[in-house]
């Protein structure tokens, strides 16, 4: 995914200079017109769109404003619209459908749309995939669903389908990728819907334990350099604790909390010698504060470095130079709830859902 093809068309305003304060207004008008029409940029990751909601969605719910500022009957139709992506079992021929249930990123392909379906035809181009699983469901639970129309039985025997022999998860079917993004998205997922015989625990401990490097921290794959962003799906409470492995997952705390911490400049990098990115503010911020070491951050250069990456149109850019994007937009914000800035929702660091999202998850959990 090219970053830059993902921007906005506008030039950006560094608004370090005019105030200090979050632009909690201009922020909520920037994620509703995106919630509602993305800009043409966006057309190329059209298949991610579930995802692309999840950054909008979650970042009113952090700003308290969700509820407030969408309709009852648009948060209605959007729920629709997140079970018409919804792919089951073929009942016509439910081995062929195995590896494709969950959720897709958008309807690309055209199919028919009918939240209430409880049959797909299988098709292997048009299958869910397991990163658009977990924030179709984060989405859900943030628009205060219940689940009670989510095919749990064929998500969990989709995920058992994609783990490979090394404990690695491909993100969908036919896919050759092999990350640990999709080990923890698979973990969430598992919590979510309080069912873990999906994964292969051991094996996929395993693959995280061989992705540390010598530096000490994390890359996608064994042998790789560490990356920010990988770290935070490896060092994440559901991808371990909720597991109940994190002795056997993390092989030197204190040395990965030493890289995370090196990696601040004002705000955080992925990797040593790149700029300062407010996505991996939070990456970073996350993978410590999951860590218990957040404390160590320095804040006030952290927040400095987030309101430069704020813009006077809403939105929050990758560095003071860019333009907004939902991606960095909503990390910008995440970061700043970790920081526990006035004004702004509590985010379960563990998950990357918010609050209100978590409370849900609790409520069904409970009557269950």
């Amino acid at each position: 995914m090219k970053e830059n093809q993902l921007l906005l068309n506008l030039a950006p305003v560094n608004m370090a200079d005019q105030h200090n304060d979050v632009a909690v207004k201009k922020h909520i008008a920037y994620f509703l017109h995106n919630l509602r029409m993305m800009p043409a940029a966006y057309t190329e990751t059209e298949t991610n769109r579930m995802t692309l909601a999840f950054f909008s969605l979650g970042s009113l719910s952090l700003l308290g404003k969700l509820e407030e500022t969408v309709s009852l009957k648009d948060r209605t139709d959007w729920i629709e619209w997140i079970y018409a992506q919804q792919v089951h079992p073929d009942s016509q021929n439910p081995s062929a459908s195995q590896h494709l249930c969950g959720f897709k990123g958008s309807p690309w392909a055209g199919h028919v749309f009918d939240p209430l379906a409880t049959s797909t035809k299988s098709d292997p181009m048009d299958g869910a995939s397991i990163p658009n699983t977990y924030t179709a469901l984060a989405n859900l639970l943030l628009l205060g669903d219940d689940l009670a129309r989510v095919n749990k039985r064929a998500i969990i025997a989709t995920l058992k389908s994609l783990q490979e022999d090394d404990g690695s998860f491909a993100p969908t079917y036919g896919s050759t990728e092999r990350d640990v993004r999709f080990i923890f998205c698979a973990c969430v997922i598992s919590h979510i819907l309080d069912d873990w015989s999906g994964i292969d625990v051991e094996k996929a401990v395993g693959f995280i334990r061989k992705s540390q490097s010598y530096e000490p921290a994390m890359g996608q794959t064994p042998g790789e350099e560490a990356h920010g962003k990988c770290l935070y799906c490896k060092a994440d409470q559901p991808a371990l604790t909720l597991m109940g492995k994190v002795n056997e997952g993390i092989i030197d705390k204190q040395g990965l909390i030493r890289w995370c911490l090196d990696r601040q400049t004002t705000g955080f990098h992925g990797r040593p010698n790149k700029d300062a990115d407010t996505c991996y503010c939070f990456w970073i911020g996350g993978a410590l504060e999951n860590l218990n070491a957040f404390e160590l951050v320095n804040t006030d250069n952290l927040r400095s470095f987030l309101m430069s990456t704020q813009t006077s149109r809403g939105g929050f850019g990758k560095d003071a130079e860019s333009p907004p994007d939902v991606l960095h937009s909503y990390m910008g914000l995440a970061t700043l709830s970790l920081m526990k800035e006035s004004g702004l929702s509590e985010i379960d660091a563990a998950l990357n859902i918010p609050i209100a999202g978590v409370h849900q998850l609790r409520k069904i959990h409970a009557q269950s």
